[in-house]
């Protein structure tokens, strides 16, 4: 169909999608008619006049729509349009009284008066000088974003780039970006890389340009910390960038050089390998290897009374330790740092417990922290002591100027503490540990606690497993399982996939089930009658208390699946009962809920009425407790905080009935529930499978194909990451 041209002025907007700018407005035509215009046409508002090219289309539903193809804003002319332009708050400052004001005195030339006159404007009762200067700027802003964002849209780049953009180059944002287009692909903007080199590109930037080498080669790196890796081998980076821009791999090494030189690179030798660092990783190791060198060699002030408070203590708990916990507890008192290890029925927890009572009685200050809000929780309920994720612990804060996340603890303001204790330490990436370890004071001990064989960090490094087999840190490694873990196939099971053992499938009167199925469907719908029927009704578990896993988000026993199957069985749709779709995605009043990256803006209040503050994190799990479809408000209820999302932040939340095995990591259910189906033989592994196993209290089914249980069992894939941390523990400790 052939493209028109549309004249005319916003009279209402029916919808509009703040992260990508697409809108539903409806537009009073130059001949009068009321249009319904569909496209993107970021930060349109009421008495706008825009000039718009598309096309007709008849839409199913909504009948005859103008499709937008080319946008361009035309500032409203007689008095009515400047009135309604004013009266929509657009502008700070400015109501619907103070519009009127501003037109009954300036008439067409109000626009002209606030832009370039403002002073003019305390003529108007009510407006001060500096009321005039900041509806003036507040104009100028709307302005110049409205272009930024024209121009966005135009060549395709997201228009949630505008803000960072003009908070960093204010009205020369466009020239910056025709400029250099790959400063976009910095942290701080953090546009993907393809989008960007398309737009540059269609700038006519070469090929071999020198700004678009090293962005492809930063963005390589950065990429792959997503993997793991805390460097990539220079002879690699060179080779897979090469490939990303299609040139030839010496261009990319003179490309590496030229960053190294003005280090935005930093190239260091590791293992004979030159390896390439972005130099934030870079200083994380450092720092790490050097702080923990130090608290390894230094001898922490035991009491001289040592034997008889261990003694008193097994006497006031009426446990006897066994030999590996009783090295564990006096070796932190003895040593600085330390690390405690081992599987599940173990005794860690036993352990850590003890750890707790002696540094009561040496009259030791202890914090207790996990990477994780479910981790901390679960902490805090095997203690019996309050336990916080360490980014609360140190008082983590948006840096809106940098867009980053920085800490209120540091080496200036450290935590007041004689002794803290890390649990889940596996699922520390070195990033967060070098925040935590700059937070503590100069003689703090620091007791290291978690599984090694379970899946690693989600971010950059092997942090865990580094410092484990550096052998530079005192490590004692629970080996003995004890006689009640004895008695669970749980813990029997998940230890035998450890070693690389079969699970035993055919025990049907203990607390490990599998139940063989033969088909995707019969998969999900035997997990479908699991959850709301089976084990609520036969074994009285609640279906709160029970967790579906599944390696894979994709396929047809993923999570995204899983999750629609069983939020039809366990909140279907109702009357009076409110939602609100998003994407593919359908929130419903009642349904559990997954915060899925870290926000430190999101306001919460505590249920009881006794606090407020900011934050939920990645992997808080929580409740809709209700929806206002007018408000476009959802508020979430994490355990005993209550959180307002606005509606354009429901992409940070998803459906949590079922979950990944990765996100499942530092969590406890009483009840698990694990998909057991063809994958990707990258997620189908046996530390995926135990990490899995280890996740239930009290009840695990697998339902699947014992040929994949199997198969994971013997898939003893460990993506390697390639991390130099415990080299340079060695190199530092020679």
């Amino acid at each position: 169909m052939e493209l028109e041209l549309l004249y005319g002025t916003v009279s209402a907007i029916v919808f509009q999608n703040p992260e990508n700018g697409y809108t539903v407005l409806r537009l009073r035509s130059q001949d009068g008619e009321l249009v319904t215009v569909v496209g993107s046409m970021p930060l349109t508002i009421v008495g706008e006049r825009l000039s718009i090219t598309g096309r007709w289309i008849a839409h199913a539903t909504y009948g005859r729509q103008f499709e937008a193809q080319v946008l361009e804003r035309l500032m409203p002319e007689t008095t009515d349009e400047i009135l309604a332009y004013l009266s929509s708050r657009a502008i700070k400052g400015v109501g619907e009284k103070t519009a009127l004001r501003i037109v009954t005195a300036f008439g067409e030339r109000s626009l002209d008066v606030i832009e370039n006159e403002p002073e003019k404007l305390t003529q108007i009762s009510g407006i001060s000088s500096s009321k005039a200067k900041e509806i003036s700027e507040s104009f100028k802003r709307q302005v110049g974003m409205r272009r930024l964002i024209e121009f966005l849209a135009a060549h395709h780049l997201p228009v949630g780039l505008a803000m960072r953009l003009y908070r960093a180059y204010g009205e020369f944002a466009v020239d910056a970006l025709q400029d250099d287009p790959y400063m976009l692909t910095l942290p701080y903007f953090g546009a993907d890389f393809a989008v960007v080199d398309a737009f540059a590109l269609s700038l006519e930037v070469d090929a071999d340009d020198e700004r678009r080498v090293e962005a492809g080669i930063i963005f390589e790196l950065t990429f792959n910390q997503s993997n793991g890796h805390t460097f990539i081998p220079r002879d690699k980076l060179a080779d897979a960038t090469a490939v990303l821009l299609n040139l030839e791999s010496q261009t990319i090494l003179e490309g590496i050089d030229r960053l190294a030189e003005t280090d935005r690179l930093v190239i260091k030798s590791v293992a004979g390998l030159q390896a390439c660092y972005v130099p934030e990783l870079f200083e994380a190791e450092e720092n790490i290897a050097s702080c923990v060198l130090c608290m390894a060699k230094a001898d922490a002030a035991a009491p001289k009374n040592l034997d008889r408070l261990v003694e008193q203590i097994q006497a006031e708990t009426e446990i006897c330790y066994a030999e590996k916990q009783l090295e564990a507890i006096r070796t932190a008192a003895e040593r600085q740092i330390v690390i405690v290890t081992g599987g599940p029925g173990t005794g860690k927890t036993t352990t850590m417990a003890g750890i707790l009572r002696l540094f009561d009685k040496m009259k030791l200050k202890t914090l207790l922290t996990a990477p994780t809000g479910r981790a901390a929780k679960r902490l805090s309920e095997c203690t019996g002591r309050e336990a916080s994720t360490i980014h609360r612990l140190l008082g983590a804060q948006f840096d809106a100027e940098t867009d980053s996340v920085c800490f209120y603890h540091d080496e200036q303001l450290p935590l007041e503490a004689d002794a803290m204790v890390v649990d889940e330490t596996s699922m520390v990436d070195v990033l967060l540990m070098q925040s935590l370890i700059k937070a503590l004071p100069p003689k703090c001990r620091l007791i290291l606690v978690g599984d090694p064989d379970q899946l690693p960090s989600v971010g950059p490094g092997n942090l865990f497993s580094d410092l484990i087999r550096s052998e530079i840190i005192p490590t004692v490694r629970l080996t003995e399982i004890f006689r009640q873990a004895q008695e669970s196939l749980i813990v029997m099971n998940a230890h035998a996939v450890d070693r690389g053992e079969l699970p035993d499938l055919s025990v049907k009167d203990k607390d490990f089930f599998f139940m063989k199925r033969h088909s995707a469907e019969r998969v999900v719908e035997t997990i479908r009658e699991l959850c709301s029927k089976r084990l609520p009704e036969n074994m009285g578990i609640d279906p709160v208390d029970i967790q579906v896993l599944s390696p894979t988000r994709k396929n047809e026993t993923g999570t995204k699946s899983l999750n629609r199957a069983l939020q039809e069985v366990l909140n279907p749709s109702l009357p009076g009962k409110k939602e609100r779709t998003v994407g593919d995605t359908t929130f419903r009043e009642g349904d559990r809920v997954m915060q899925v990256r870290n926000n430190y803006d999101i306001l919460w209040k505590r249920t009881d009425g006794l606090g407020s503050g900011a934050g939920v994190f990645n992997g808080d799990i929580g409740r809709i407790v209700s929806i206002d479809l007018q408000e476009e408000i959802m508020t979430v209820e994490f355990d005993d905080r209550r959180a307002e999302y606005d509606f354009a932040m429901l992409s940070e939340l998803e459906l949590a009935y079922a979950m990944t095995v990765h996100k499942s990591q530092g969590s406890e259910y009483r009840a698990v529930v694990l998909a057991a189906w063809q994958g990707s033989r990258y997620l189908l592994t046996r530390s995926v499978l135990y990490t899995a196993l280890t996740r239930a209290k009290d009840l695990l089914v697998i339902v699947g194909n014992e040929e994949v249980i199997a198969a994971m069992v013997a898939n003893d894939r460990r993506t390697r990451r390639y991390s130099g941390l415990k080299l340079r523990l060695r190199e530092q400790d020679a």
